[in-house]
């Protein structure tokens, strides 16, 4: 049985190998940022701590920064390498406003979605742009969840399966090996969101497509942003020529406009935390409510 799940540890040493080279073809990660800052712009919060949860190389902290100046950052990233890269990115955009007198120094965390190496209730908002699609669901929202304070706010993006729609059915009319990363559909998203009790979720799917000369020139992007194929069922070893040639020439029949689309389906979701109440919730997972709780309601 094929494994899809990722390869956490080639993922990490994937991306801290494009750290360096990132931001030169990180296209669609810019527009999908763009857009969720946008939709942050229409919550009612103001956050004492912030967590850029898949930091990459930081593009985002300086603007999470200026939306709320008086926000503590925490960068979090599962490759060390990226943290790094953040971190300078970091500084020359603020230039002299870090050393302006309350201005918190930027928090670094090495770590997985998946187990999140910050105390309970630490967090007023989760910042995630592309980064959940590498993890499981329920382990990823429930981590989330116990970070989050009372009346946080989880703002995200992901990947759905119908990403990279064009290069999965080249390789599939070649081998039966899984070539491209395979990706949550949002009904599993929201259902895992709401079993690990985040609120008023909202999730709602954007598409977004990538225009290339050639394959080999949007698979090298591919590789230079880490995202290539992390799939613990992957085929092993190196790609023939020939195979090669013929994933080429099966993506040829998507050709448009002289151009090669990559589609991306891309996962827009936000949630809340729940207000602290007095609700106490039992070893057996039942939850038990003060009778005067029930009386104000």
């Amino acid at each position: 049985m094929v494994d899809y799940r990722p390869d956490k540890s080639s993922m990490a040493k994937s991306f801290a190998a494009a750290a360096s080279q990132y931001d030169d073809v990180a296209v669609l990660q810019r527009q999908t940022s763009d857009e969720l800052l946008d939709r942050l712009s229409l919550m009612k919060i103001s956050p004492e701590t912030i967590l850029d949860l898949g930091t990459g190389t930081g593009r985002n902290l300086s603007l999470l920064q200026q939306r709320y100046p008086q926000a503590r950052l925490i960068a979090m990233d599962i490759a060390p390498g990226m943290l790094r890269q953040a971190q300078k990115r970091y500084r020359h955009d603020l230039g002299l406003k870090r050393w302006l007198p309350g201005q918190h120094r930027l928090q670094l965390a090495a770590g997985d979605a998946e187990a999140i190496p910050l105390a309970d209730n630490s967090v007023d908002l989760v910042f995630a742009n592309l980064a959940l699609q590498w993890c499981e669901p329920q382990l990823s929202f429930k981590e989330i969840q116990r970070v989050m304070r009372p009346d946080g706010l989880l703002m995200f993006t992901s990947l759905g399966p119908d990403t990279l729609t064009e290069l999965r059915q080249a390789w599939a009319a070649v081998d039966e090996y899984p070539h491209v990363n395979v990706f949550y559909d949002m009904h599993d998203v929201g259902d895992a969101m709401t079993a690990s009790g985040l609120q008023d979720c909202v999730l709602d799917i954007e598409p977004y497509t990538l225009n290339y000369p050639t394959a080999m020139a949007m698979m090298r992007d591919l590789k230079i942003l880490g995202a290539h194929n992390v799939n613990q069922g992957r085929r092993r070893g190196l790609t023939g020529k020939q195979l090669m040639k013929d994933v080429i020439a099966a993506y040829e029949t998507f050709r448009t406009a002289g151009q090669l689309p990559a589609s991306y389906e891309v996962v827009f979701g936000h949630g809340w935390k729940a207000a602290r109440s007095g609700q106490h919730t039992e070893a057996d997972g039942s939850v038990r409510i003060p009778m005067e709780e029930i009386q104000r309601r």
